[in-house]
């Protein structure tokens, strides 16, 4: 059975970037659910009233020196340790006895791209060893110079605009927006999402967290799932395993809340939505006008539009003086996967070497100076039948010669779908067996949408429609070569399989 491929990426746009710089927001669910919610008459109250509900921070008051805009936007999402709304019977169930640290749990810097089709997030590991800068502390107000300590004590010395601005010197990604999530809104999510499906391929036990869950795929209900992506001692008490399971349980909430038609449906939205934001604290940078916003750059978000990768380390167990066990960063390979981030590239574009073939726009030939999508599938083993599902006279036959020009086993012979040729979005049918080989199809079609087909066989159908239907480069990785690509998670590659 062929890998699987990881989501393709625009181009950038620096006249597309100054008509795009409102800013969208920060709650992907949220904006993906607001346009629907303007359509089917609901309206802007409600997005209005949802908005009510946050709780404002400030995190960019007084910062300067910051890093250049980019294309997309970019988000600080932390989870923070905070128990306050936490019952006494679900802290004894759960394992969440004690007082809350003050700092930030986790921590993950969320790229959403300029077309809105794909978000990449990076975890960074709460113990890096980070110069936090100068700055005032929040509880007693005294001016304190630059200190060496671990990335998750910024938020306990300088709350959010510390942890900001010590993100932005680490990473030279400007921050758009801000979100705080505590433990209580992560619980109530999964919950009145009805759970959520996690896949382990063994027994997963953890006295400290309570987590004991079995081989197979589990339905996590909010304390369970808060138990599994909280776990330090299990995977050999790795906190980078830890992280690895956070993005997996990412991967399979995106899956939940798309397959379960959440973000379609304004009742179940409103009633989700308003339970995330119930604990959310947020910077004031976006209102209901940004949540439409970032609601029409979303339609047909799916979970692979997601990727998830983890920062690359030089020693994960550095022993720093009155710090302990920290986390150091390989400088070099984490500034190639930042620098994905500020090109608005997808994240298995990012080579470990620094390699990485010039891709070229199908038809024109023009490079682009960035890296094509990576895909463990050769082109070559994709068979594809082109169907042009639009009016446009010769489309079919332009994207099936790209896609023959890119490797792909086209059948040289494309047709016209039958109906009125008002196909909006351009799609993809694949039979399941073959999804590896669907998702590298994909990475060639940016924005293109996957769907399942039982019983298709090999040969994936493309309906072209009127957009998303630009075919890109994608290479498979040639493990002989040398030019190892930095692992990415996509959302649809979290089960069992």
């Amino acid at each position: 059975m062929p890998a699987r491929a990881n989501s393709p990426r625009p181009s950038r746009n620096d006249a597309a970037r100054t008509r795009r710089r409102p800013r969208w927001g920060l709650r992907l669910a949220t904006g993906a659910s607001a346009l629907v919610l303007l359509t089917s008459g609901v309206g802007h109250a409600v997005v209005s009233d949802l908005d009510a509900q946050v709780h404002r921070v400030d995190p960019f008051k007084g910062l300067t020196d910051r890093p250049d805009n980019t294309d997309g936007l970019n988000f600080l999402v932390v989870g923070t340790d905070g128990r306050e709304k936490i019952t006494a019977e679900q802290k004894k169930k759960y394992n969440l006895g004690g007082a809350g640290c003050d700092c930030t749990d986790t921590l993950m810097l969320v790229h959403l791209s300029a077309g809105g089709e794909r978000a990449s997030v990076v975890s960074l590991p709460r113990d890096t060893l980070a110069d936090l800068p100068a700055h005032k502390d929040k509880h007693t107000g005294e001016e304190k110079g630059a200190t060496r300590a671990k990335l998750n004590s910024a938020y306990t010395a300088g709350g959010p605009n510390l942890t900001v601005r010590t993100v932005e010197q680490l990473t030279k990604v400007h921050i758009d927006h801000y979100m705080e999530v505590d433990f209580t809104s992560f619980m109530r999510t999964v919950d009145v999402l009805g759970g959520v499906p996690v896949c382990t391929d063994r027994r997963l036990r953890d006295s400290h967290s309570g987590l004991d869950l079995p081989k197979g795929t589990t339905n996590l209900e909010g304390g369970e799932a808060l138990q599994y992506v909280r776990a330090r001692h299990v995977d050999g008490g790795s906190d980078l395993a830890r992280i690895q399971r956070q993005q997996r349980f990412l991967g399979a909430l995106v899956a939940k809340a798309t397959d379960s038609g959440v973000l379609m449906n304004p009742v179940k939205f409103n009633k989700v939505a308003s339970t995330v934001l119930d604990s959310v604290s947020a910077d004031g940078g976006f209102g209901p006008d940004e949540m439409v916003a970032l609601g029409r750059a979303l339609r047909g978000f799916t979970p692979a539009s997601a990727e998830f990768a983890s920062i690359p380390l030089s020693d994960p167990d550095h022993r720093a003086p009155g710090l302990g066990s920290t986390v150091v960063w390989n400088e070099q390979k984490a500034d190639r996967l930042f620098s994905a981030l500020r090109d608005d590239r997808p994240l298995a574009s990012v080579t470990e070497d620094g390699s990485g073939a010039r891709d070229a726009e199908a038809g024109g030939g023009k490079k682009s100076g960035k890296a094509p999508a990576s895909a463990e599938v050769p082109p070559s083993q994709v068979r594809v039948q082109v169907e042009n599902g639009t009016s446009e006279q010769g489309l079919g036959m332009r994207v099936d010669a790209a896609l023959r020009k890119s490797g792909f086993a086209t059948t040289g012979a494309p047709r016209t779908a039958p109906g009125d040729g008002g196909q909006k979005r351009t799609t993809i049918a694949y039979d399941p067996r073959w999804d590896r080989s669907a998702r590298s199809l994909a990475a060639a079609l940016p924005g293109a949408e996957l769907k399942k087909d039982e019983g298709r066989g090999p040969q994936m159908r493309v309906l072209l429609g009127e957009e998303h239907h630009t075919v890109r480069k994608v290479v498979a990785d040639d493990p002989s070569s040398g030019a190892k690509r930095l692992h990415a998670t996509t959302g649809d590659s979290v089960g069992c399989d």
